[in-house]
Formats: structure tokens, C-alpha cells, sequence
């Protein structure tokens, strides 16, 4: 039986801990002497979570409460306390609800001590910090069970589980995760893809043949069905099976060959059926209350374009043109990305300018014989738009976190508003290593506040920012924000003065609707 304050204590030693190394060997060392019934619950918690990815339950709860003042520690809290505790929570519902959740999250509170308690919180919030992370973790699964690292990374990546991923290194070493496969209802990393300058440069990099497809102007969704149920994740892996009936609906309908994961797009509809703004889309996706009625507000299309599952027979490792073979089955070639295999670069511009004309955000390019690589991105897929500029000046800058620490390096971006500036975004993207160094020592030189995260700077530094498409915005009194803003150089040539306006925005903003529809 584990118990919590060995957890608690290995945390704290962790943390003392200045080395990764030996933080790695003091996790894998406490993983390699638990029970196969408690090594999961550790992995989870360790990573951070109340429960693993495979399982969908939440405790919809934001804080431990604090233990009565008599309270102390009575018989010694075991993870299995723990899991009861947390599922207790998570599963409570109806009338008292509320006061159920508190009432068991306070009987873990008082027996815990102060430092199960602060495990405890840790978990409740989604992060241990300390120098403990789920890769300090997976790399520590790898030194117990005295496999290669990049092993269980790729177990990892293929079943979405760091727990089962746990279970197979222990239990079975090399072999078993080996053998790992995707599990319908567990998500997995969706492939990401690099961006190409032309059509050309794509084409070189896939040896003169490549798949095309319209680059959708939607949320990505990867959706499970196992021939009673359907469930959809988000790009970020977040549930968002119950904002989407219609995705639903449409899939028990028209997909078959189940078990299967698929991956795709959803994009929102005006009454033309021209694709609404991304921002509209995301509406539909926060919703939890009205959401049969917004569905029929706000219809979406699913677009289609990969197969990772097909018949409960993993097909991550088959090249692109099975899985398109497996997927038209799937579908019955219904709701497909659309779709060309273009040997020219002459093909991909006549295609990319349809994608374009139709009001979508510009096109894909993936190798025939690419596998599915979760979470990877490389050369096998890119994507291709039309960019988009306004020159904007830093007005201030955040300072860096992680591998940015000494850098101010999350710029605000402004226009010009009559005599002043609006501010329309953030971005920290775009700029080398070395400048990113250049930009904090200009940029320290023009301080004008500073509140010890943000500094406030002279207007004086001109950038060229592209995006994706500028949305109406709460969050800044200009009212528009530039969504997927990146420096893509700098602007010496040009004085403050030189800067695009609010005006200007507002302009480019009513022009996207010649292309889109209006919510």
C-alpha cells in the first residue's frame, strides 16, 4: 500500500533537487518499488492530474478547503484514500452536489498533513512545478523499467496515456510498448505541420508529388466512435463532445467501420453557407447551456482528412495514401477535406487560389507516404497561406518564461490612434534567439515603467506583424486583436508615425466579410 506522504516526501526531495538527473533517478527509484495497482495512480498524480487522460472524469473543484483548526492527521493517508476521494468528487451530481464535493475534499484535507496537503492542492490545481513535469516523469518510467527513453516517448504519444504507458514499461518492458497501440476514447497529439514559403518548396521536400488539401478556417476535432458511442476532442485534447450534437449526430449517421479515430475540421456557417470568422466557431465550442439551439443557429461542416484508427486496427504507421484509402471507406467518401494530388507547382497555386476564393485560410501539403506522427511536425505536412501584415510598435513587453527567462520576449503590439496607440495583440513569436537578445536591450533602453513583470516602453520600435485574421475583442479598448500574430521582421525603414492605424484595422477587419460570412 503507497502511501501519501511518501509521495509528498519524494516531491519535496525532488524539488531540493538541482540536478535532472538526479531528480529522474529519484522518481524512477519510488515508481520501480510500487504495486501494479498503485503505479498508475502515482503516475497521475505526479504528472499533475487527479485522473489519467484515458479517464474523463473532472473534479470541477478549484481548491482544497482548509482542515478545521482541531483537525490532525489520524491513520495515514494511501494513494487509493486518494483515488477513492477524488472519484467520490467527481462523480457527485444532483441536489447537495456542492456541499458533497466540499464535504469529502475537507475529510482528505484534515488527514493530511501540511505537506500532503500541498501535494494534494498541487494536483487539484494541474501542475506540481518544482522541477517535476510529465517529462521528467516519462523519462523516469524509462530509467525504472530500464528502457530507451524515446520508447515510452513514443508508447506516450501513441495511446495518449502516460499511466497504461507506466503499466506496459514495468510490466512488460520493450516488448509490450512496442506493441502499444491508439485506444478509442483516449485521445492522441494531433500532427502538426511546418509552413512553407510556396507550393514549390513543398513540392521539392515531397520528391515532386504531394497531397493538397483546403486549409480549413475551423477547429481542429479528432473524432472516436465505437459503434454506440461518439466522443470529439479538441486540438488542446479538451472534451467538447457535448457542444457539437450536429458532429455527433453526423457520425453515427454517416461513419462507419468502428472502431475508429479520425482526424479533421469543423468550421461554422452563415446562411449562405460561407464559413464564419474562427471566433464565431469558438462560441459554439464554449457553449454548455442552449446548445441544440445554437446548433441550429450556427450549423457547422466536418471536413475529414486523416484516419489514425479504422476498424479497431491502428493505421498511425500506414503511409498517407492508405489512410486516405481507409478514411473514404470509413466515410463512404462523405465530408472529405478537399483534396488534390498536384505534381506542379502551377496545380497548387490553382488549387490554393480556390481555397482562398472560397474563404478559407490557404492549403495543405502532406507526402503520399508520410505516417502519422502524433504531435510531431516536420517536413512530411506543411501548410501554405496567403500572409497577412500590418506594421504595428511595441508599446510594452512581458518578461520571458522557461527557455526565455532573462528576455523580454511577449511583445505589445499597438497601432496608431490619433495622437496615441491602440493596442490589437501579443505576440512572442517570430524572432531568433539573437534577437530576442537585441530586442531586450533596446527595448530596456526605452523603459518607462516597469511593475517587475511587465515594462512599459517609448513607442520608437516598428515591427511588421502577420496574422491570421484580425476579431472583435473584450479584452483591449481598441475592440479588435490580431489572432495568430507573428513578427516577420522588422520595420527600421519606418518612424512610429509610419504605423498602420486603428482605422486601418477596422477597415481590413468589415473587408474579411467580403470572403466570410457575418454572425
Amino acid at each position: 500500500m503507497a502511501l501519501l506522504s511518501d509521495l509528498a516526501m519524494l516531491r519535496a526531495r525532488v524539488a531540493a533537487s538541482g540536478s535532472r538527473l538526479a531528480k529522474r533517478r529519484l522518481v524512477a527509484e519510488y515508481l520501480r518499488e510500487l504495486s501494479p495497482e498503485d503505479l498508475p495512480r502515482a503516475v497521475t498524480y505526479l504528472s499533475g492530474r487527479a485522473f489519467p487522460a484515458s479517464d474523463p472524469r473532472v473534479l470541477n473543484v478549484r481548491t482544497l478547503p482548509a482542515p478545521a483548526a482541531t483537525a490532525s492527521p489520524a491513520t495515514p493517508l494511501a494513494l487509493a484514500d486518494v483515488a477513492r476521494a477524488f472519484g467520490d468528487v467527481a462523480e457527485a451530481g444532483g441536489t447537495g452536489a456542492r456541499r458533497l464535493r466540499e464535504s469529502r475534499l475537507r475529510e482528505l484535507a484534515e488527514r493530511a498533513s501540511e505537506a500532503e496537503r500541498d501535494l494534494l492542492q498541487r494536483v487539484i490545481y494541474g501542475e506540481m512545478r518544482m522541477g517535476l513535469s510529465e517529462g521528467l516523469v516519462l523519462e523516469a518510467i524509462a530509467e525504472a523499467a530500464g528502457v530507451a527513453s524515446a520508447a515510452v516517448r513514443r508508447a506516450a504519444l501513441v495511446t495518449g496515456d502516460l499511466t497504461a504507458v507506466a503499466a506496459l514499461a514495468l510490466g512488460g518492458g520493450a516488448q509490450a510498448l512496442s506493441a502499444a497501440q491508439p485506444r478509442v476514447f483516449v485521445p492522441l497529439l494531433p500532427m502538426l505541420a511546418e509552413i512553407a514559403g510556396d507550393v514549390g518548396e513543398a513540392l521539392a521536400a515531397h520528391g515532386g508529388v504531394s497531397a493538397m488539401e483546403y486549409k480549413y478556417d475551423g477547429a481542429r476535432i479528432q473524432l472516436h466512435g465505437d459503434g454506440e458511442g461518439v466522443a470529439i476532442w479538441s486540438r488542446r485534447l479538451s472534451d467538447v463532445t457535448g457542444s457539437l450534437p450536429d458532429i455527433v449526430d453526423i457520425a453515427r449517421r454517416d461513419l462507419r467501420g468502428a472502431p475508429f479515430i479520425l482526424d479533421g475540421e469543423v468550421v461554422a456557417l452563415d446562411a449562405a453557407g460561407r464559413p464564419l470568422p474562427f471566433q464565431e466557431l469558438m462560441r459554439r465550442f464554449r457553449r454548455v447551456r442552449g446548445v441544440e439551439a445554437a446548433a441550429g443557429a450556427m450549423p457547422l461542416s466536418l471536413h475529414l482528412f486523416d484516419c489514425l484508427l479504422a476498424e479497431g486496427r491502428s493505421l498511425l504507421d500506414e503511409p498517407y495514401a492508405r489512410r486516405w484509402e481507409a478514411l473514404e471507406r470509413v466515410t463512404g467518401g462523405r465530408r472529405l477535406a478537399e483534396r488534390a494530388v498536384i505534381s506542379s507547382a502551377g496545380e497548387g497555386e490553382a488549387f490554393m487560389a480556390r481555397a482562398l476564393a472560397a474563404g478559407h485560410e490557404g492549403v495543405m501539403a502532406k507526402e503520399l507516404q508520410s505516417t502519422y506522427e502524433p504531435g510531431g511536425r516536420g517536413k512530411r505536412w506543411f501548410k501554405l497561406k496567403t500572409a497577412l501584415t500590418v506594421d504595428c510598435v511595441i508599446v510594452a513587453a512581458d518578461r520571458g518564461s522557461g527557455r526565455r527567462v532573462g528576455w523580454l520576449s511577449n511583445y505589445h503590439l499597438a497601432v496608431r490612434d490619433g495622437d496615441g496607440w491602440a493596442e490589437v495583440g501579443k505576440t512572442f513569436k517570430g524572432l531568433t534567439d539573437r534577437e530576442f537578445t537585441e530586442m531586450t536591450e533596446r527595448l530596456r533602453a526605452l523603459a518607462t515603467e516597469d511593475d517587475g513583470y511587465t515594462v512599459r516602453v517609448r513607442p520608437d520600435v516598428v515591427v511588421e506583424v502577420e496574422y491570421n485574421e484580425i476579431q472583435k475583442s473584450p479584452t483591449y479598448e481598441s475592440g479588435l486583436a490580431l489572432r495568430f500574430a507573428r513578427i516577420a521582421r522588422l520595420r527600421e525603414d519606418k518612424s512610429p508615425a509610419q504605423a498602420s492605424t486603428i482605422e486601418e484595422l477596422r477597415h481590413l477587419y468589415e473587408h474579411q466579410f467580403t470572403t466570410k460570412g457575418r454572425a
